[in-house]
């Protein structure tokens, strides 16, 4: 559904977005991560037929968005980092106006518009725009953005500013968006907000894409030739174990921590069971998004 082939953008001799291959499915939830000054909002831009690229190519639905641009706009939906609204107009005006460039008529358009602003949290708000505070902004930019019942949205940081309602209300619209079988890519900085409602990632630093997949896939590269924990609970004392794959472990009154070279769990259930002792809990310990960063971009610069 999104594709890229060496895509590019060069300001002032720098690359901004180098030479990156990108690739979501239809359906997929796809959380574009990275430090500040990644390439992070060039990447989307160029992705919305925005900007226009220096090198490469970038397709949504195998059409290729530089040269369709007005196309592809009638197929996204689009939530800016700096969203911006008519400061005089109230939200429904906002939506209303917008909606003429998608030739939506006056009655489809006024229930489009009604339901997006329930949807959003923003049904019965009447101020004028200028005078919303920034989750109020964000909300009206998520409605927006979903005007023209898009197959494709890309969020940039869209999450900011929001309170812990709405930023449960956001995880909310972006589960059901996607069950819709929409495709969503959004850039954030919150890791935790990334796992919660993504199921594939792509971290970009320096221009550059370090490590795309799915969670899973992530941390199996991150874990290849290093060492993974298992944590193991059990009633009563914990014995030794003996396994060869085995590097080294901790042991307590009724728990242990292993640290081993591959999944062994199996093994070490298998040994346990032999033993006598009755399991409570037996599991490899999985890196959190936050640790998967840190190790791909900032331990690598």
């Amino acid at each position: 559904m999104i594709r890229t082939e060496s895509l590019t953008k060069v300001y002032n001799k720098v690359k901004a977005v180098d030479s990156i291959d990108i690739n979501i499915e239809k359906g997929q939830v796809c959380g574009f991560v990275g430090p500040n000054g990644a390439g992070k909002t060039t990447t989307i831009g160029m992705l919305a037929g925005l900007i226009e690229p220096t090198g490469g190519k970038c397709f949504i639905k195998d059409i290729e968005v530089a040269r369709n641009p007005i196309q592809i706009k009638r197929m996204i939906g689009y939530l800016p980092e700096g969203v911006g609204f008519y400061s005089n107009l109230s939200a429904r005006q906002n939506l209303r106006y917008l909606a003429k460039f998608y030739g939506l008529k006056d009655a489809e358009s006024e229930a489009r518009i009604t339901e997006l602003l329930e949807y959003a949290g923003l049904k019965n708000v009447d101020k004028p725009a200028g005078a919303f505070s920034r989750g109020m902004r964000q909300r009206l930019g998520l409605a927006r953005a979903l005007l023209n019942d898009p197959e494709v949205i890309f969020l940039d940081e869209p999450t900011n500013g929001l309170d812990p309602e709405g930023v449960i209300q956001f995880r909310k619209i972006i589960k059901e968006q996607a069950a819709k079988g929409k495709t969503i890519f959004f850039s954030s900085h919150i890791l935790d907000e990334v796992e919660h409602v993504c199921n594939t990632i792509c971290i970009i630093s320096k221009g550059k894409i370090v490590t795309q997949g799915s969670l899973d896939d992530v941390r199996n590269k991150m874990h290849k030739d290093k060492p993974m924990t298992i944590k193991i609970k059990v009633i009563g004392m914990m014995p030794k174990l003996t396994d060869p794959g085995i590097i080294d472990a901790t042991y307590n009154d009724g728990s242990a921590t292993l640290r081993v070279q591959s999944d062994i769990v199996n093994e070490v259930a298998s040994e346990l069971m032999k033993s006598g002792v009755r399991i409570r809990e037996l599991k490899v310990e999985e890196e959190s998004l936050e640790d998967i960063f840190l190790e791909t971009v900032y331990r690598r610069e």
